[in-house]
């Protein structure tokens, strides 16, 4: 058993070798990918399972495919005026909400409407849990020359950790807003997302870069809003500690290398209250006027949700998901502390070690590969159970790919190392079965057999075939003499004798004493006797050491036979040789008999 688990170690060890020195970037590019789908069919299920409801207090005020159709057919045109935001916002604000934010950007009017931009300007001034969004990008300097952003719109991040840097999140341009809105406040946040290499966006960042500086998303802006006002949080310095995660209060928000958080996700889609944006047009218009709703304590985001105005995400529950969802669930997360914390690679590692020393103790210890190959199933359909309700209940990401990967590696290894050593021991059996212990060569049962094999092959296929018996010139005399410890050293040098004196292709045997005979396959009479002839002599020529540093000399006398002319069947073979044997004693021993 030692045996068995020393040569899995090795071969596993040996295939983890080679497994590591062929992983590329493409080769991690795709472990990832199918990582994430498993992270995306985690999500599903427990969407599927209503495993979290979104927070009723949050709350959209949606930008529809019904709200963009009465706007271009009451105001002619795509975007809104800005007036009328102002008027929806102190409709809003009437009723004391938690915040309000503007999932949209307001940049430069497209048609000149000073007095519009002055109302939401006004707006922002009056409003202090109001906030807007602002977008960072890369374009060429030659296009849009990198503006300098208010030092009141950053925030100071303190990062103690080694494995996070923000190269993925850091921005060369930036595409500015109203600059009354820039003059009028500080509630203004990114809306910078980050897709992984599958489009799929599973993950947002805190925080971006620009210009060396720290800019906060804008659901951590509304998120921070609600710690203040709720749990009197008041944060002035953003702090990353050793272990990757961002410290808000009691909370601790896991960041991956490129300081994103990864979202927990509530629904596929309209999981929040949708208000149609022309609803409220209407109210504030004085055109509807049995509607109310309620936004007291309410977090009210405005964004978009028709296909046609393009703010449309792929994400794990859904591949059509509005980005104001999007928005929604980031701050969700940040109220209740939802976010996804990713396992780190020493605790994968050691899962990927586990399983595949239990796959390797399974395998070694049942009979059956069938039902080995079921009990390791069985394990890793419990790792991936276990992976689904840490995420459940713990909200941690367990991986399953590469610890799943080092398992199948020792399964393999295990099953072929298993099969390795029963062939060997299978191989080592027939050895024993067919093999003399003394000489080392075939025994009689073997030597039965394949006379009986080869006249067969020789009639089928019309070919001759020779044999050679000899026995060793006066043995009983030279085991009186010498003793039988020598008689048995003679007996294996001269079994050495014949196998270094023939052919690859024949057959030693130890006939039974001191008889021993040579199948020589596809041999005629003529090469069968000079065969026998050298044989002869090179025994008679050897000097054959006993112990004690003896030395002494021994003869043989041979017969020869060949099929078909001596015989028909093995017995006939045999016996026609041995006649032969006895004419060599015969006439003087240490001769081959004619």
């Amino acid at each position: 058993m030692l045996k068995k688990i020393l040569y899995t170690i090795w071969l596993f060890l040996f295939c983890l070798v080679i497994f590591v020195s062929v992983k590329s970037a493409n080769f991690n590019a795709f472990i990832n990918v199918i990582e994430n789908r498993t992270f995306d069919l985690r999500q599903n299920v427990m969407v599927n399972n209503k495993t979290k409801l979104p927070n009723k207090n949050i709350v959209i005020v949606a930008v529809d495919d019904a709200s963009y159709e009465y706007i271009l057919d009451k105001y002619g045109e795509w975007p809104l005026s800005r007036d009328i935001y102002a008027k929806i916002v102190d409709y809003i604000e009437a009723q004391k909400p938690q915040s309000v934010a503007f999932d949209l950007m307001f940049v430069k009017s497209m048609k000149s409407q000073p007095e519009a931009d002055e109302a939401l300007i006004n707006t922002f001034k009056k409003y202090d849990n109001l906030f807007t969004a602002m977008n960072l990008d890369n374009q060429p300097a030659d296009l849009r020359i990198p503006p300098v952003l208010p030092e009141k719109l950053t925030v100071n991040v303190d990062n103690l950790s080694k494995n996070i840097n923000f190269e993925e999140q850091t921005y060369t341009n930036c595409r500015l807003i109203l600059q009354g809105i820039l003059d009028a406040t500080s509630n203004i946040g990114m809306i910078n997302v980050s897709r992984a290499e599958d489009g799929i966006l599973r993950k947002m960042p805190l925080f971006v870069k620009y210009q060396d500086k720290y800019y906060p998303q804008l659901g951590l802006k509304v998120g921070l809003h609600y710690l203040n006002t709720k749990d009197k949080l008041s944060i002035d310095k953003l702090t990353i500690d050793k272990n990757s995660s961002l410290e808000l209060g009691d909370r601790r928000i896991f960041l991956d290398e490129d300081g994103n958080a990864i979202l927990n996700w509530y629904g596929p889609t309209a999981t929040y209250e949708h208000i149609p944006l022309y609803k409220l047009i209407k109210i504030v218009n004085g055109e509807l006027q049995n509607q109310n709703y309620d936004f007291k304590d309410k977090i009210v985001y405005f964004g978009t949700t028709a296909s046609s105005l393009f703010d449309i995400k792929t994400v794990p529950v859904s591949r059509i998901y509005p980005g104001v969802e999007v928005q929604a669930t980031y701050v969700n997360n940040l109220i209740d502390n939802n976010f996804i914390k990713k396992a780190d690679k020493v605790f994968t590692v050691i899962a990927g070690v586990i399983l595949a020393i239990l796959t390797g103790i399974i395998v070694m210890k049942l009979s059956s590969a069938f039902v080995a190959s079921l009990a390791s199933l069985s394990i890793y359909l419990i790792y991936v159970l276990s992976s689904y309700y840490a995420m459940k209940f713990f909200n941690l990401w367990i991986e399953l790919v590469y610890p799943l990967i080092l398992a199948l590696i020792a399964f393999i290894s295990a099953l072929v190392v298993k099969y390795f050593i029963k062939s060997r021991d299978f191989e080592q059996q027939y050895k024993l079965a067919t093999t003399d212990g003394l000489t080392e060569l075939y025994n009689h049962r073997y030597f039965q057999e394949q006379m009986k094999r080869q006249i067969e092959n020789s009639k089928r296929y019309e070919t001759e075939f020779s044999m050679i018996i000899l026995d060793i010139d006066f043995f009983k005399k030279f085991n009186d003499t010498f003793g039988h410890q020598a008689g048995d050293a003679v007996l294996r040098q001269v079994a050495q004798t014949l196998k270094k004196n023939v052919r690859a292709t024949d057959i030693v045997c130890r006939y039974g004493g001191e008889e021993m005979s040579i199948i020589l396959p596809n041999t005629g009479r003529d090469v069968a006797y000079s065969t026998a002839e050298k044989i002869c002599n090179r025994v008679s020529d050897r000097k054959f050491k006993l112990s004690n540093d003896k030395e002494t000399s021994v003869t043989i006398s041979l017969g020869v036979a060949t099929f078909p002319y001596d015989g028909q069947s093995a017995a006939e073979i045999i016996d026609s040789a041995d006649k032969r044997l006895y004419n060599a004693k015969n006439n003087g021993r240490n001769q081959v008999g004619k």
